[in-house]
């Protein structure tokens, strides 16, 4: 028999993944103890197990998993053939539809007065910065600089100048970051220049502690000069999605967390682990975050609030009341998130639901913070 951890550990679904399929009806465990309450698992159910968590990754519904998992242990192959190829004709279907969709919204953004793949690179900026507050900046950011050659816009930090200031931003659109430094000498129209990864790389290697620094913007070549080395390359000719709708976020819950124990209750507590949606990364660790009376924040083992699997930041007995919701993240974003905050303290900002982003924020810089898409949690 296997404990509803080991069942968990060796078929790829989640504790809380088991539950729920438990209270559905479609797998049930073999046995729960009267006492404890604890669910065990037969030996033969791991095959059905790992068939469930396949055709989840696949989408089919809850209706026909139950139907194929009966003609599975009942050796009712046409069965089971016939349901799958019925959902392959869903899938199909819907794409055919997606792809027409898409195609209709691609001829929509041709026809835009400023579409998204075209920028004029004319514009003209001369600025100077305080150099140790440029590099923070582009240090707050970098990490969530996207790797995707299918959108090659979010391939760079979004230097946004307006006014006074200069706002640096990046996304891969599973994370975001925004940080803001002071600058001078621009006095024209807001300008916004999106400058390759690379590039930028090269302009945070001449940034020093005791210097400022100079950034000029003409036509399509962008130029950083400090300590009298220079940085210059082709600005991106893209336009940057629109960032200040993409932070509009609804009023959340704000806990300010201890960063190195935080980070260690990360690293030592178990992760589910989830296929990739980066290039690069082979797959993901998803931990999974809880609060304790909106004061603390719990890293949770399997996301189920009615058990002792979680961590705290704070070394101290929270006890397990006044938990909140769950949200799943990429353990790993929020590692170097962590890390780009660049404070032992910062606030972690939870939305009204697990499905709004999670804010990382420094209590000392409204400037400069970090959001994280949420993973979902229930399969």
């Amino acid at each position: 028999m296997r404990s509803i951890g080991e069942m968990a550990r060796d078929s790829g679904l989640g504790v809380s993944a088991l539950r729920f399929y438990d209270r559905a009806g479609v797998l049930g465990p073999a046995w729960v103890d009267p006492a404890s309450g604890y669910r065990w698992y037969a030996p033969e159910q791991l095959d059905e197990a790992r068939l469930l968590a396949r055709l989840r990754r696949a989408g089919m519904p809850l209706a026909d998993i139950r139907l194929v998992l009966a003609g599975w242990s009942g050796e009712d192959a046409d069965l089971v053939r016939g349901l799958l190829q019925a959902h392959l004709r869903r899938l199909e279907q819907g794409l055919t539809e997606a792809r027409s969709e898409f195609s209709t919204i691609r001829e929509l953004l041709d026809h835009r007065e400023n579409p998204m793949t075209v920028s004029p690179l004319t514009g003209t900026v001369h600025l100077s910065l305080p150099a140790p507050a440029l590099a923070a900046a582009l240090d707050a950011v970098r990490f969530a600089a996207g790797r995707d050659p299918e959108l090659p816009m979010l391939g760079g930090v979004l230097f946004d100048i307006e006014g006074d200031a200069l706002r640096v931003v990046a996304t891969d659109r599973y994370r975001l970051a925004v940080a803001r430094t002071d600058a001078d000498g621009h006095g024209g129209s807001r300008e916004q220049v999106v400058v390759p990864a690379p590039l930028v790389d090269a302009m945070r290697a001449l940034l020093s502690d005791d210097e400022s620094a100079r950034l000029a913007v003409e036509g399509d070549r962008v130029t950083l000069e400090a300590d009298g080395r220079q940085a210059s390359g082709q600005r991106m000719a893209h336009d940057f999605p629109d960032y200040r709708r993409l932070v509009q976020l609804p009023p959340g819950r704000r806990v300010v967390v201890e960063v190195p124990a935080l980070r260690e209750a990360l690293e030592n507590s178990p992760v589910r682990v989830a296929e990739d949606r980066e290039p690069g990364r082979s797959a993901r660790d998803i931990s999974v975050l809880t609060t304790v009376d909106d004061k603390t924040v719990l890293v949770c083992g399997d996301g189920a609030p009615d058990e002792d699997t979680c961590t705290g930041n704070e070394d101290r007995d929270t006890g397990t009341g006044g938990l909140g919701y769950h949200v799943g993240v990429d353990r790993g974003f929020l590692l170097e998130a962590l890390a780009a905050g660049d404070r032992d303290r910062l606030v972690l900002e939870f939305g009204p639901a697990p499905t709004a982003p999670l804010a990382i924020r420094r209590a000392d810089d409204e400037g400069a913070f970090s959001l994280l898409m949420p993973v979902r949690l229930d399969d």
